[in-house]
């Protein structure tokens, strides 16, 4: 599946069922619900998520450990809003980048300073998550793709527009909470390619020694 990052509305977490280690989320939402069936996959903050079932106004999903553990999903509490995407369609529009709704990891808003009609997120992540996040390059973060605009060897900030901020839960947010991110799939695949040594060819038993010995 694949997302764009640009968030389709905020829903509302209703309902959390909590295992040992996984939970079921059910979330109430309008737009997302449209032509939704069970089976389907929806970004939730960032987090693709199979909806399990469904009614007019609310979908469940599964939440396994692993996803619990990577992400700010274990901190959710019934009530809170989350960003909703439903994977693209084929004859979609590609308005935001690739986003696998895969999180990496998660960040800690350190500052929010406003610049004019924009506020600038300070975000400080993990030097295993900052490899990938470079200047002018994309940042999902809730799922919502953003461009970075500085990055240090402790943080990165974003610029976030007043329509971004109002239409998703970034508006919310303070100094001190944690969000998801997902870096730019493009370059976890460019370091995985020149980082693997190409395998030997298997050896046919015929060299240039070999081609001497017989006349050739």
């Amino acid at each position: 599946m694949v997302f764009t990052g640009l968030v389709e509305e905020t829903g509302t977490l209703e309902r959390v069922q909590r295992g040992v280690h996984s939970a079921v989320l059910t979330i109430a939402a309008e737009k997302v619900m449209e032509h939704t069936k069970p089976g389907d996959s929806i970004a939730v903050n960032g987090i693709c998520l199979t909806v399990t079932s469904r009614t007019d106004r609310s979908f469940t999903a599964d939440v396994m450990h692993e996803t619990l553990n990577r992400s700010s999903l274990s901190s959710l509490r019934p009530g809170a809003r989350v960003n909703l995407e439903r994977a693209m369609a084929a004859d979609g529009r590609f308005g935001g980048h690739i986003v696998s709704g895969h999180v990496d990891g998660v960040g800690r808003i350190t500052n929010i300073r406003r610049d004019d009609n924009a506020h600038w997120y300070t975000i400080a992540a993990a030097p295993n998550l900052l490899r990938y996040i470079v200047e002018k390059g994309s940042i999902t973060i809730d799922g919502i793709s953003l461009t970075v605009g500085r990055v240090t060897e402790r943080d990165f900030a974003v610029s976030v527009i007043p329509h971004t901020a109002a239409v998703t839960t970034l508006g919310e947010r303070r100094p001190g909470d944690v969000v998801n991110l997902e870096t730019d799939v493009l370059g976890k695949y460019v370091e995985k390619l020149l980082n693997t040594q190409p395998a030997e060819p298997a050896s046919s038993g015929i060299s240039m020694e070999y081609l001497r010995k017989n006349g050739f």
